[in-house]
């Protein structure tokens, strides 16, 4: 993919307005320019909007897509967000994932027509995520552009669980090991994946049948490997900072496995209940910043 060519940033987000400025931070310092922003809201509270007044969302292409809260429907909110988006390039991000200034150049980089790109991240510690999202506002603790020193301390203190996060190999080399023709579950990343557009489209997107966290990335992974896609993994390249969360409830977690597990004995490709539905009484509210 070349750089010229514009891509679309998806990012889904709930409730945590200081993780989300901390992305958008990191999407501002981005080396390549050429992208678009789409905030893909799963019901946050109006208080919890107060990023739309900042410097750093006006600086960026943004359109937010918001409905209300009825519980974790992180996929109906991605397809909403894909479905204002105008790229053939789709990036999709959590709103709590902080890009590395070359993540927009490393994911084009990859970009390869009949495959996605799987990206992975640095988990970073309670305290460490605590300084980051407080010293916000003077950059103190920003964590985009830092030297290979500063993450290796970082590692050794206990704030990362990589030490080799930083890490960037050239284009091309070692391209081979990237590719996992075959689906497995590990390490797959909806936080951290891109695809062309046309690829989205062809497997309806995300299943909106999946309700309550879990699993509904592995599903969309399987149908895209299901439609002759192939899964090309973005280690030493891709990585975001995965700020600390709670995890979240899990009470659908089997029940959302248990759907992909009997998938991935079929060659399915379409959801119950996908991107290109008839949406009747849509309740989405699109506000676009700038």
């Amino acid at each position: 993919m070349q750089s010229s060519e514009q891509a679309s940033v998806v990012i889904t987000t709930y409730n945590r307005s200081n993780a989300l400025l901390a992305v958008l931070r990191g999407l501002a310092q981005q080396t390549d320019k050429n992208f678009e922003v789409i905030v893909a809201d799963d019901g946050s509270r109006p208080e919890q909007r107060d990023w739309m007044n900042t410097d750093v969302a006006r600086s960026l292409r943004v359109v937010h897509v918001w409905h209300p809260d009825v519980g974790f429907t992180a996929s109906r909110i991605r397809n909403r967000g894909v479905a204002v988006s105008s790229s053939n390039y789709l990036i999709f991000m959590d709103g709590d994932c902080v890009p590395e200034v070359d993540f927009i150049a490393r994911h084009k980089a990859l970009a390869q027509r009949g495959h996605f790109i799987n990206g992975s991240r640095i988990l970073l510690s309670e305290a460490f995520t605590q300084r980051v999202l407080s010293g916000q506002e003077s950059n103190e603790f920003s964590i985009t552009g830092r030297s290979i020193g500063y993450w290796i301390q970082q590692y050794r203190q206990g704030h990362a669980n990589k030490l080799f996060g930083w890490l960037r190999l050239p284009k091309g080399w070692f391209d081979f090991l990237r590719i996992q023709p075959q689906f497995s579950w590990k390490r797959i990343r909806s936080c951290n994946l891109s695809l062309w557009r046309c690829d989205f489209e062809r497997i309806d997107g995300f299943d909106e049948s999946f309700i309550g966290w879990g699993h509904e990335d592995a599903d969309f992974v399987l149908r895209l490997h299901h439609a002759g896609l192939v899964r090309k993994n973005g280690f030493f390249a891709t990585e975001v900072f995965h700020l600390w969360h709670k995890e979240a409830a899990r009470n659908q977690e089997s029940h959302n496995a248990r759907i992909v597990r009997d998938r991935a004995l079929t060659t399915i490709t379409q959801p119950a209940q996908g991107y290109a539905q008839e949406r009747h009484n849509d309740d989405a509210v699109i506000t676009r910043l700038g």
